[in-house]
């Protein structure tokens, strides 16, 4: 009904151009023959009345071929190519009837005697109105009356063809037989036959109206519909889809009610019951502000049922609910305030138990965290700023919820205190200290999802507030060293403490329980630093080695020297020591005494470490070569390939560490062998060897990491105990570009569009669709991604390394084939896989998506209308082999 009510709007918007304002004529024509006429009359002996045709007022008109006249001077022939321009309604047909005295108009087109083909049609435009084709219409400016035979016009990737068309002296328009269709061929492959209309100012009153595909007439037809025309959106019903799962049984899905509550609100309520007694509810509610904040709201909630009538499980239905709230923002709204929220919580059962809102896609399905954001920022002219938010982070494999109500910062910029703003000159050393000061304030908990709303849930949140204080100065000396003085201060206040109670045995070991403590406590440490870089630059140029004409490496190095005091001493700061029943010292495997933090639960542990006198060293590195571009004709032309970029080594050594000064080495970088492959790579290197031991009661033997080099035994290299790499390639590289340029265009179109987080989300999902950039030009495609990463922890080896590709085929220029799975290394075994058949059928298409085995196998057929406009008019069959069995 929707779909009828814009068909007959647009026939009417296309019809009313003939009906045009008064406007100046064109002051200008440059095209041949062109007559102005001024058909206004005046008669003193009369009464003045006002004439409201549109014709009362100077025309302009020419013709290509010859413009000829009646006897009276009263009727206007206009032969090839006419044209005629009254106001800002223009009209062009190979033949136009001009009656001045009547104030008609007649325009047709002819038939051509050697090919019998009607050419020359009308074609008019008024306004900022689209234009429209007809075979040949009438006008009457007097009576107001008009009649267009064959109209033929594109509104918003529909077409209108065919039938009559009449305006009325009332404004009322009658259609008869007009046909609506999407598909852009002269000869439409279906469409909507409209029969018989009427179009009032506040209503459309219609006679049957069906649908004809291949000019075969269907059974899908309404005997007579009426709509009302209001100015503003209407609520009315949904009608749901219908259709059969094998685990719920049959659906009617998304049935429910659109309420337009204003010009800035509305909502929608949807529904769906299935016959084994599961239902889901949903509310969708979209609001905008124009220039100054628009944002969604969908929560759902969800009853299934599993397993057989009778069972516990179908007596006790899965209940679970999902909640997304996006906001943005117009920057322009306030500026220097800022509110935005994206909300995306849950159950954490909810994509399993639902199949992703029965949508199967494996992406949602298997997706395992949710994260959620509601945030209010001001930041004022002289650079200081402050934020609230509330936030959550959830993990749905084990049902870990982590609540921030709320986070408060505030920060006030490095300033320099000693500067004075009359200064001239070059700064004085002292005038170049800078000073800053950032707050954060925390209040959280961290509990599992089913114990977050229990009486007791929220008396574990955990409260505090952090100070920092940055102090530093920065110069340059020898032109190329670029150096930087400082230190920080930290002090944390938390309401909670924790106390440790310790139970030591007879054979050394001990355990301990922890008591919370509510009171206030705080805690200050600082640390000074001092770092140096430069850059290094080294180029080797080559003239007899092929394309390659240099190579070039930058090295960045740093070194920086931090010395921090000793903040764990027992009785001092937050530290206390681990004493016994017995009222002993506990000793850790070391043999040192055992001390633990009284902050180290609390909102922010802060930072107290013992002491340390450390130095920290990195070096970056970039290599890129030189090569001769083919792509420049004039042979003189240069680009630059990138083969190691950001290769980083960076580590420490602490000078007043008891053992183990030498920190771990890591290493991380990425290398482009060719525009379309990169290789991403990390590792970490272990200066110490490992000493074993044998555990005598139970006979098994490991590993701890000793004190000594590894180049003291035996002249080894450090250790690797990580690594990973991981790279994706196509072996079609135009199918890659294609996507790549798809991907980007839908990224354009969400900043353009200010779509919110979620929006731009459900873009993505579109954009993960097989079938949703379907391009016949590429015949075949197949592209892969392969991660893998290595640890070696005391011993302890582990390999992991996972493997996904897709790809697609045409097997004739209009089927295509796409698939997209990836290999479980552990399982050995593929991964659930997807498979499309995509049928381009012109104007329509059909996919069938597959799901061949795994918990959510699944297959659909669809078919459906390409444009957007009619995106609810296709034919769906889906067989979900969704099922929960225990």
């Amino acid at each position: 009904m929707k779909l009828l009510k814009s068909s007959i709007l647009l026939i009417s918007v296309i019809l009313l151009t003939l009906a045009v304002g008064k406007a100046n004529a064109f002051s200008h024509f440059s095209l041949q023959q062109i007559v102005q006429q001024d058909t206004s009359k005046k008669d003193t002996t009369k009464k003045v009345t006002k004439n409201t045709s549109d014709l009362d007022q100077k025309v302009e008109y020419k013709a290509e071929d010859s413009v000829k006249f009646s006897k009276d001077k009263s009727i206007v022939y206009m032969y090839g190519n006419a044209r005629v321009v009254y106001g800002d309604f223009e009209l062009d047909a190979a033949y136009i009837k001009y009656d001045k005295k009547n104030n008609t108009i007649f325009a047709s087109g002819y038939t051509d005697p050697k090919t019998k083909r009607y050419l020359g049609r009308p074609i008019f435009k008024s306004g900022a109105e689209g234009t429209a084709i007809a075979d040949s219409l009438y006008y009457n400016s007097e009576t107001t009356r008009a009649k267009v035979f064959g109209v033929f016009s594109e509104q918003e990737g529909g077409f209108f063809s065919g039938g009559q068309s009449k305006k009325q002296i009332d404004d009322e328009l009658h259609v008869k037989n007009v046909m609506y269709s999407t598909c852009n061929l002269p000869h439409p492959h279906f469409g909507l036959m409209i029969s018989k209309g009427v179009v009032t100012e506040k209503q459309i009153v219609t006679g049957p109206v069906y649908m004809v595909i291949e000019d075969i007439p269907t059974p899908f037809a309404l005997p007579f519909a009426f709509f009302p025309k209001p100015n503003k959106r209407t609520s009315g019903l949904i009608l749901p889809t219908p259709g059969e799962d094998a685990t719920r049984g049959f659906f009617l899905q998304n049935g429910g009610y659109y309420l337009g509550l204003n010009d800035y609100w509305d909502a929608k309520f949807l529904g769906t019951i299935y016959t084994n007694g599961s239902y889901e509810t949903s509310l969708l509610s979209n609001y905008i502000k124009r220039y100054k904040y628009n944002g969604n709201i969908n929560f759902n909630y969800s009853s299934t049922k599993n397993g057989l009538e009778g069972t516990e499980a179908f007596r006790n239905p899965a209940k679970v609910f999902h909640l997304t709230w996006s906001h943005s923002q117009n920057a322009n709204a306030k500026p220097g305030t800022t509110f935005s929220a994206s909300v995306n919580l849950g159950s954490s059962t909810y994509y399993t138990a639902t199949a992703a809102n029965a949508s199967y896609d494996q992406r949602a399905i298997a997706n395992n965290t949710m994260s959620s954001s509601i945030s209010y920022a001001k930041a004022y002219p002289n650079g200081m700023n402050y934020s609230l938010s509330l936030g959550s982070d959830q993990t749905l494999s084990t049902k870990d919820i982590s609540v921030r109500l709320p986070q408060a910062t505030f920060n006030v910029p490095t300033f320099s205190p000693f500067d004075s703003k009359t200064r001239t000159g070059e700064q004085k050393w002292y005038q170049k200290i800078t000073i800053g000061y950032g707050l954060q304030g925390n209040n959280s908990i961290s509990t599992k999802d089913s114990l977050l709303f229990q009486n007791d849930g929220l008396k574990r949140l955990k409260t505090g507030f952090s100070h920092t204080i940055p102090v530093s100065m920065s110069f340059t000396a020898l032109k190329y060293l670029n150096f930087s003085l400082g230190g920080t201060y930290n002090e944390v206040w938390n309401f909670q403490t924790t106390r440790n109670r310790y139970t030591s045995f007879a054979d050394g070991s001990y355990t301990y329980r922890t008591d919370t403590i509510s009171g206030f406590k705080r805690a200050g440490s600082y640390n000074l630093s001092t770092s140096m870089s430069t850059k290094i630059y080294g180029k080797k140029e080559f003239k007899n080695l092929g394309n390659i004409k240099a190579l070039r490496h930058v090295m960045t190095p740093n070194v920086s020297f931090n010395y921090s005091p000793d903040f764990t001493k027992a009785g001092s700061g937050p530290y206390l020591a681990a004493i016994d029943q017995n009222g002993r010292t506990i000793k850790d495997t070391f043999g040192q005494d055992l001390r633990y933090s009284i902050l180290e639960n609390s909102a922010f542990p802060g930072s107290f470490s013992a002491r340390s006198a450390s130095i920290g060293f990195g070096l970056d590195n970039t290599v890129e070569l030189k090569v001769k571009s083919s792509k420049d004709t004039t042979g003189t032309g240069e680009r630059k390939i990138p083969i190691i970029q950001g290769l980083t080594i960076s580590g420490s050594y602490n000078f007043l560490a008891t053992r183990n000064k030498l920190s771990t080495l890591g290493f991380s970088g990425r290398s482009q062998f060719t525009d379309k492959l990169g290789i991403n790579y990390n590792g970490t290197l272990d200066p110490y060897a490992l000493d074993s031991q044998l555990d005598t009661a139970s006979g098994l033997r490991s590993f701890v990491r000793s004190d000594v080099f590894t180049w003291r035994r035996g002249g080894r290299l450090p250790r690797l105990t990580s690594i990973g790499f991981s790279f994706d390639y196509s072996l079609n590289p135009e199918a890659l570009k294609k996507k790549n340029e798809a991907n980007d265009k839908l990224d354009a179109a969400s900043k353009k569009n200010g779509l919110t987080d979620i929006q731009s989300e459900q873009l993505a999902a579109i954009s993960r669709d097989p079938n949703a950039f379907v391009d016949f030009n590429i015949p075949w495609n197949f592209s892969f991604s392969y991660s893998f990463q290595y640890t070696n922890d005391l011993g302890i080896s582990r390999v992991s390394n996972t493997l996904n590709f897709n790809g697609d085929v045409n097997l004739t220029p209009k089927w295509k084939v796409t698939f997209n799975s990836g290999y479980d290394f552990e399982n050995n075994g593929l991964t659930p896989m997807n498979i499309g058949i995509y049928r381009d059928l012109h104007c329509w298409d059909m996919s069938i998506n597959w799901v061949p085995y795994g918990a959510y196998r699944s297959y659909s057929v669809t078919i459906k209308v390409k444009a957007s406009i009619l995106q609810d008019l296709k034919l769906s069959k889906r067989q979900g082999f969704y099922n929960t069995y225990q």
